[in-house]
């Protein structure tokens, strides 16, 4: 059986962050869709669309890897989709209790398993937020971003 992994996420922009998580999840599992959730009550940065072709130019070259947007519970989605995994990562202590609460339930709802990457210590800095802000302002942000990203 193909294992599959489900990472979520708003990736709004997706960083080297995100990229370092699929690249590592990939030793673990046979295929991971990036999931890129629509949140009505979350502006985003980038419009979805824009987001999703980015994913999806980044991974063009690996089969391994899809991405796709979804518009419900993670947990359902990840059903719908065939993953057996859902994948997170963890920047700081403070993504613990929440990451650990929602895998609890997520597990109780469905039987989905979800395993926790420890973002490489080079990138526990950068989230999408700080990118984002950066943005905003006009900044340089090339070093936190893969380069399809740069806008």
């Amino acid at each position: 059986m193909k294992r599959i992994a489900l990472f979520p996420g708003t990736f709004d922009p997706f960083t080297i962050g995100h990229q370092s998580l699929v690249e590592r999840g990939l030793h673990l599992v046979d295929e991971i869709i990036i999931a890129i959730g629509i949140n009505e009550g979350k502006h985003t940065y980038f419009p979805l669309e824009e987001r999703l072709t980015t994913v999806k130019a980044l991974y063009k070259n690996e089969p391994r890897v899809r991405a796709e947007a979804y518009d419900s519970l993670t947990v359902d989605f990840a059903m719908k989709s065939g993953a057996q995994f859902i994948l997170r990562g963890i920047r700081t202590v403070n993504d613990f209790e929440y990451e650990k609460n929602m895998a609890d339930v997520n597990r109780t709802l469905s039987g989905i398993e979800t395993f926790i990457l420890f973002t490489e210590p080079e990138h526990t800095h950068i989230s999408s937020s700080i990118v984002r802000d950066l943005l905003k302002y006009g900044k340089d942000v090339s070093a936190f971003v893969p380069e399809i990203n740069i806008h």
